[in-house]
């Protein structure tokens, strides 16, 4: 859970880290914003998706993925600062250290708390199984070759980065869709790509946390993301952005906690739609996409 939440997390992550600095150095800061907000729409969707496909009775969104909820909070967390942050842009003063706005540093310290928590929070876990499960084989293998091929994993996700932030700009202006819309949802689901198929590997090799992991850690990630391109922008970030930015914001927080609510959720039967569970996600994902259409 944790080297999903971290590790693999931010390795996912780093296509949205290219092509939205190199959108912010082109001009394209809703492009860049709607990336990181829609990154983690369509991560929830991802999840949601391979909860509803999974036919072997472990539900993703299921109450023995329960303890994923500490590394789903720190994303609502994390995501609930940018909203606040888009929407007091202009409205309340925001004091910049080192060219980078007081709501990004902020969100950058709520991320290493969180991370702090996860850690210790996993040590403590790990410690309890040691002392009650005797007689487990140990792990094989070289550490430094594991840490070789995971740098050199996630150094191909860098390279295609730059050249998808001008293409999606392109397209804005060709197809009229405009920025905020395409970068919420194209560039989005385009950069979430990496985290579909580590998502869907991980579930394969029958490591669900890997991938439950995946998905929450990424889209707290993808929130400190927005140190970087503050530090990138030319001004203010927040208060260059479109007001539609936090619709997608909020969804984020209202489909992650729906997740939350069906991992802790216990019945028998659920009712799609009704109660929390990957149908109810996937609606409200549907539903913020087509607000922000109508907005951008």
């Amino acid at each position: 859970m944790l080297m999903g939440s971290i590790a693999l997390a931010a390795a996912t992550s780093l296509p949205e880290l290219s092509v939205d600095i190199a959108a912010v150095h082109a001009g394209h800061t809703d492009i860049a914003a709607g990336d990181l907000l829609g990154s983690s729409l369509m991560n929830l969707l991802i999840l949601a998706g391979i909860d509803l496909c999974l036919r072997n009775g472990q539900k993703m969104l299921s109450r023995e993925a329960a303890s994923h909820a500490l590394s789903a909070t720190l994303g609502i967390a994390l995501t609930g600062l940018a909203g606040f942050a888009i929407l007091t842009a202009g409205h309340i003063p925001s004091a910049e250290v080192l060219r980078v706005s007081g709501w990004s540093w902020a969100i950058l310290v709520a991320y290493l708390l969180g991370a702090r928590m996860l850690f210790i929070d996993q040590r403590i876990s790990a410690r309890i199984a040691a002392e009650t499960v005797q007689g487990v084989p140990a792990r094989t293998g070289s550490l430094w070759h594991s840490l070789a091929m995971f740098a050199a994993a996630a150094a191909v996700l860098v390279v295609a980065g730059p050249r998808l932030a001008e293409s999606a700009n392109m397209l804005a202006d060709r197809s009229g869709l405009g920025g905020t819309f395409i970068g919420t949802t194209l560039v989005a689901l385009t950069t979430s790509l990496p985290e579909l198929v580590a998502s869907l590997a991980a579930v394969r090799i029958g490591a669900p946390d890997l991938a439950i992991g995946n998905v929450f850690g990424s889209n707290a990630f993808n929130m400190i993301l927005f140190v970087a391109i503050d530090a990138a922008h030319p001004g203010p970030l927040f208060q260059a952005v479109s007001p539609a930015h936090a619709v997608t914001a909020f969804a984020v927080v209202i489909a992650t906690a729906i997740a939350v609510l069906g991992q802790l959720y216990h019945v028998e039967r659920r009712l799609p739609l009704i109660e929390p569970d990957a149908l109810l996600v996937i609606l409200v994902i549907a539903g913020a996409l087509g607000v922000v259409f109508h907005m951008s």
